[in-house]
């Protein structure tokens, strides 16, 4: 029985969410994400911003450094990103400039500021609309799968 596209954009999106866990469970914000290309894993992420000391080492960016540098590309155009949240403004930035194919992540900007209390303003949606290289975006992909996630890390 093949698989049809929303069963894996479920299935990766887990994976991103439990690498979301990962993260914080690491001392970092819990955001993960997973790099795939032709429904297979290539790479996977999570926030680093604190164990590393780099306050732009977030998961998108630090999965499509990480995987340009060492597979010698900066074209992500047959990939797709699945991100447990939706990208900032940097970290779409570099969806933009890599040429990402397609995007899925699952809590929007709007609702993380519900629960975070913060707000970064710019959604990726409007970093894509004034942009050369626009990926496919699919949003709220196990959305309430998510919520609990960001609750427990940023409402304790």
């Amino acid at each position: 029985m093949a698989i049809n596209q929303e069963q894996l954009d479920d299935q990766f999106m887990k994976q991103a969410l439990e690498l979301a866990k990962d993260a914080a469970k690491h001392g970092n914000e819990p955001f993960g994400s997973v790099l795939v290309k032709k429904d297979k894993v290539v790479l996977t992420g999570e926030n680093q911003i604190h164990t590393e000391s780099d306050p732009t080492y977030h998961a998108e960016l630090g999965i499509i450094r990480d995987f340009c540098t060492s597979q010698n590309i900066t074209d992500l155009s047959e990939y797709t990103l699945y991100t447990s949240c939706e990208p900032c403004c940097m970290c779409a930035g570099a969806m933009v400039w890599s040429n990402l194919g397609r995007m899925v992540y699952s809590l929007g900007h709007d609702e993380l500021a519900e629960i975070a209390g913060f707000n970064i303003m710019i959604s990726s949606e409007e970093i894509f609309s004034k942009s050369p290289n626009r990926p496919e975006v699919i949003k709220g992909v196990l959305k309430e799968a998510a919520v609990p996630v960001y609750v427990n890390y940023f409402q304790k």
